[in-house]
């Protein structure tokens, strides 16, 4: 692990010069466990804040701000433009695609927050992290960056 997503996790929410909710932050989000079976498809943990993989976590942060997305697999979801279009620049609250290739089947999802930065559900750390470009790329399994989506508005 790098020394910067070891400084990352464990995130205060509240410090970062990111967008916040219109609701705030809820209060247990940095401590959202990582649970590989618990996705976008499923109900169980009840709430993704009980636990979630990445894309589970990616949609719930992405609701936070009134952003929804289908409960697809990632290779879909890069797929679909009915609620995501594909953008060559990133802004905050795009979704971040990556993986080993450029395949999109097994894609891992973060949330774009800011320049270089990058939130998601680390499994190898267990719960939320932000990660810049760097340190994804010194990960084979998540070093090729795939693309940016924008989630329309509800």
């Amino acid at each position: 692990m790098s020394a910067t997503s070891e400084k990352h996790a464990g995130i205060d929410f509240d410090s970062m010069d990111w967008r916040v909710p219109p609701l705030g932050w809820p209060s247990s989000i940095a401590n959202v466990p990582f649970i590989l079976s618990a996705g976008a498809r499923t109900d169980s943990p009840s709430s993704w804040l009980e636990g979630s993989n990445c894309q589970r976590f990616a949609f719930g942060v992405l609701s936070l701000f009134d952003l929804n997305c289908p409960p697809l697999r990632s290779s879909n979801l890069w797929e679909e433009n009915e609620f995501t279009t594909v953008v060559s620049e990133p802004e905050p609250l795009d979704l971040a695609f990556f993986n080993f290739s450029d395949e999109t089947y097994g894609a891992h999802l973060g949330i774009y927050m800011a320049p270089n930065e990058v939130l998601h559900l680390a499994q190898e750390i267990g719960k939320p992290a932000v990660w810049t470009f760097e340190d994804f790329s010194m990960r084979s399994r998540y070093s090729t960056v795939i693309g940016f989506k924008k989630v329309q508005g509800s």
